[in-house]
């Protein structure tokens, strides 16, 4: 007869898996879009956050694409957004989809993705790829 292995509890709580949530992040400044049906790219290749669980920094290639409605994106404020997750324990999943909610409160994008492309550390990679207008 099979024997059924007994779940490993989880080292991870509640509070881990929302740390950084409650964070309230700063509004990204805008200005009027004066041009319809093109793509924007902001890479920011030095992006920094901590892990919430062990306190290591996570780094690694924060990407945003996305197409302008009526407003674009003010890269200055972007990247002082960017850099409030510089000390801020936050999992590389939650980084990815709160980037994404906040891009798309400040300039109510056509759509946009924002992609975490976060470097080894534990000998594991982590490629994180969140959209808008979110999948049903």
């Amino acid at each position: 007869m099979p024997t059924i292995e007994t779940p490993v509890s989880s080292r991870y709580t509640e509070d881990h898996a929302k740390a950084g949530l409650d964070f309230t992040f700063p509004s990204i400044e805008t200005w009027p879009n004066q041009f319809a049906g093109y793509e924007v790219v902001i890479e920011n290749p030095e992006f920094t956050s901590v892990c919430p669980k062990t306190g290591l920094p996570d780094s690694g290639i924060i990407t945003l694409r996305y197409m302008p409605r009526q407003s674009c994106l003010e890269l200055k404020s972007y990247k002082e957004y960017l850099f409030t997750y510089r000390n801020l324990g936050i999992f590389q999943e939650n980084v990815v989809n709160q980037v994404l909610e906040d891009v798309v409160k400040a300039c109510n994008p056509i759509w946009a993705v924002v992609r975490g492309d976060f470097r080894p550390r534990g000998g594991l990679t982590t490629i994180v790829e969140a959209k808008w207008p979110r999948p049903s």
